[in-house]
């Protein structure tokens, strides 16, 4: 058995609380750090939903619900993660929360894991002292339904590391494990980005309605939805940050973010979360 056994998650957005969901279901010691009371409370009650809905739709039962409860601990404070043997970090203001995490932890083999897909791992961990104990985990949305960890290793991750992290996350999670370079994209987003950008193109001149090019690729192509339905479930604003951060690192035009998907990110059309994007939601998502 994997010797990782006490984890933890800062950050517990959509993403944070659907990792420490799945570290929990997984009998792991769990700790979930957030910046203050309400962040918590939110945190409680996305993975509470969560969990519900694992259970109506079949994917677990009762007492592992109850189980996976009883492996969480809430904190609001980063001290509380001294003893954790890995921590993935899902804030925004990443080198600030790794240095933080990096003076805070005890053991000398903790791993410090990004869930970041934009920022180089090679840069978050150079901001550490533990630059070989520092990677990227990239859990994709759903992290409890999505089988999928992209991982990355900077250019001084230790391979030791990376193979004992890889073990972890394929045996004691469950998941399937890619490795990928430390570059902007990884694997899948370097895929999958300029495709929707493209769709995003193509809606903007007018070429075809996002319902008709939605439509194109889901019956005639077996994509289980379309381009703009997908870019709406990510959240727009988080495939322009991604595109934004692919471009930067590539120059290259087909990562630059149109001005539409720009236009509709200034102007609150989000997506599924905020109600409306290239389609309308009538359920915006928490």
């Amino acid at each position: 058995m994997n010797d990782i056994r006490r984890v933890a998650v800062v950050g517990a957005g959509q993403m944070g609380s659907g990792i420490a969901e799945v570290f929990a279901r997984a009998g792991l010691d769990t700790v979930v750090c957030e910046a203050g009371r309400d962040a918590l409370r939110a945190a409680r009650s996305r993975i509470d939903r969560s969990l519900h809905r694992a259970v109506d739709r079949g994917r677990i039962n009762e007492q592992q619900r109850t189980d996976a409860w009883a492996h969480l601990l809430f904190a609001d404070d980063l001290e509380a993660l001294a003893d954790r043997q890995l921590v993935v970090e899902d804030e925004r203001v990443k080198t600030e929360v790794l240095s933080t995490l990096d003076k805070v932890l005890v053991a000398d083999d903790a791993v410090l894991a990004t869930n970041t897909s934009a920022i180089p791992v090679t840069r978050l961990g150079i901001t550490t002292d533990r630059a070989s104990h520092v990677l990227g985990l990239h859990f994709f949305n759903p992290a409890p339904v999505m089988p999928l960890v992209e991982l990355v290793a900077s250019l001084h991750t230790a391979p030791t590391v990376l193979d004992r992290v890889e073990a972890f996350t394929r045996d004691t999670l469950g998941k399937h494990v890619i490795r990928s370079r430390d570059r902007a994209g990884f694997v899948v987003n370097a895929l999958l980005v300029p495709y929707l950008l493209s769709a995003v193109r193509m809606a903007e001149a007018g070429h075809a309605s996002p319902a008709d090019i939605d439509a194109g690729m889901v019956h005639g192509c077996a994509h289980p939805m379309g381009p703009l339905q997908l870019a709406d479930l990510i959240g727009l604003d988080t495939v322009q940050a991604i595109a934004e951060s692919m471009y930067e690192e590539y120059k290259e035009p087909l990562y630059a973010p149109p001005p539409l998907l720009s236009r509709m990110v200034e102007a609150g059309l989000l997506g599924r979360k905020s109600g409306r994007g290239f389609h309308v939601h009538h359920a915006a998502s928490a």
